[in-house]
């Protein structure tokens, strides 16, 4: 049965998404007096890939039956898995900051992990849901879940992006979680993960390096222990209500990528602690939403896409936030529907615009 869409959902990512207009408008005054040269193809991703192009892709999203993309699951995930492999691609993939990321297409540069994140959800709702009564059996359950998170891995990991993986591999668990597999597995899965984390962080130095900062700041004054410090600043100087929009000190001078990953730590130095807790109810009330209508999902596969989405969404934007607070490692995530990232926002609004569709449907 058809009924509308989840007003209430659409209303909170609208308000995030203004709300991060502005914030991004103040953010970018920062990277203007320090990159001038640069400012314009940042705002340009922003506008036009992101909110002009996201926009148009949340609506038609919006209109598709969430049954067409479970009818092509597997090969959504092929074409994503192959357009990320294509950054390593010479004269196509681009490196930027030291990490091979990005497709450049002249106009503007791209990132496939954010199709790589939707795809899998796609494909793991599909399997899972295929698989449903057989999950408590090993070669139905746990190892092709292990397998699908390797070759993601794989993937993400060459690049290097932990950041991606760790979000999908957070992902990943929670719908696996909701496709009702067994806590003995679940623990399982936990143990290996957290060995495999422990193992990259060894291969992969700049991992251990970032583990390290976290611990200990100080370790690296002048680098990573360098933003965290900065984002301190910066959120301790908001206080309660915040220096006022525009008015931030440290994006000027002071924090790395004050339109990236740090600009969670503007909007606080600018709204204080009052506008730092809106954000954060806002995606608190996102993800709120987002279970309730995977609650009310007309079948088993729509509702571990809504589980998915809401979870990739959410999960990212609180490592983000985080690791701003000085509570988790930065992992340069950017805050979805605020930071730059025009990839990131365009893929979220399509994603927000499957969830919406699948809202439309009453579970019979």
């Amino acid at each position: 049965m058809l009924k509308k869409i989840d007003r209430p959902f659409l209303i909170t990512v609208i308000i995030l998404v203004v709300a991060g207009f502005f914030i991004f408008t103040s953010a970018s005054l920062g990277l203007l007096a320090r990159e001038g040269a640069r400012f314009s193809s940042v705002a340009f991703s922003q506008f036009f890939l992101g909110i002009f192009l996201g926009a148009i892709a949340l609506l038609v999203t919006t209109k598709i039956k969430y049954t067409f993309w479970r009818k092509y699951a597997f090969y959504i995930f092929i074409a994503s898995a192959v357009a990320t492999l294509l950054v390593f691609v010479p004269g196509l993939g681009v490196s930027l900051g030291g990490a091979q990321r990005w497709l450049d297409f002249g106009f503007v540069t791209f990132q496939p992990a954010e199709m790589l994140k939707i795809g899998f959800v796609i494909y793991f709702a599909a399997w899972l849901t295929n698989a449903k009564d057989k999950l408590h059996t090993i070669g139905h359950g746990i190892i092709p879940f292990i397998i699908l998170l390797s070759i993601t891995g794989a993937i993400l990991l060459a690049q290097p992006d932990t950041g991606t993986f760790l979000v999908i591999l957070t992902t990943g668990i929670a719908m696996f979680i909701a496709a009702g597999a067994r806590w003995r597995d679940i623990f399982a899965l936990g143990g290996i993960a957290g060995v495999s984390l422990t193992a990259l962080a060894y291969i992969q130095p700049y991992v251990k390096d970032r583990i390290i900062t976290f611990i200990n700041p100080a370790s690296d004054a002048l680098g990573s222990g360098w933003q965290i410090k900065q984002s301190l600043i910066a959120i301790g100087s908001g206080e309660i209500f915040g220096r006022g929009f525009g008015q931030s000190v440290q994006k000027f001078q002071y924090l790395p990528e004050p339109v990236g990953d740090s600009i969670f730590a503007v909007a606080a130095e600018e709204f204080g602690f009052i506008g730092s807790a809106l954000i954060i109810t806002l995606f608190l009330f996102l993800a709120f939403r987002g279970l309730k209508i995977a609650t009310n999902a007309p079948d088993n596969f729509s509702g571990l896409v809504v589980v998915g989405i809401v979870i990739l969404i959410v999960s990212q934007s609180f490592i983000n936030i985080g690791a701003m607070l000085g509570v988790m490692p930065l992992t340069g995530l950017p805050l979805l529907f605020i930071s730059h990232g025009g990839s990131a926002l365009l893929f979220a609004l399509a994603e927000i615009g499957i969830v919406l569709n699948i809202s439309k449907f009453k579970k019979i």
